[in-house]
């Protein structure tokens, strides 16, 4: 966790490759998931199924989902949770600039 890390360039590519509105709403469909197909993503981020094959594509390319074939469909599920981890501190973040984020009242609750 050394600002000179190695890692530095990496962790930018994987804030590039999540930087999209689509992207988070997969990532956060699968943490939902276990697993899903293709058209179920699609239709869950409301999206044509070729449009989300393209983004799985790049989501398996940098390694965060995984595919698994089962005759004429793939269903796709999280490499693991760091992912759905950044996204999660993502949303929280972005709660901060509209007041008192949802996530604070949901902790006082508990």
């Amino acid at each position: 966790m050394d600002p000179d890390s190695s890692f530095v360039e990496l962790a930018v590519e994987v804030f590039q490759m999540l930087a999209d509105p689509t992207r988070v709403r997969i990532v956060l469909a699968l943490r939902q998931n276990e697993e899903l197909s293709v058209g179920r993503l699609a239709d869950i981020v409301d999206k044509s199924p070729a449009a989300v094959s393209q983004h799985l594509a790049k989501l398996r390319m940098a390694r965060i989902v995984q595919a698994r074939q089962d005759a004429q469909r793939v269903f796709y599920r999280l490499e693991n949770e760091h992912a759905s981890q950044l996204v999660t501190d993502a949303i929280q973040q972005a709660e901060h600039t509209i007041g008192t984020p949802r996530h604070h009242h949901e902790a006082r609750d508990d």
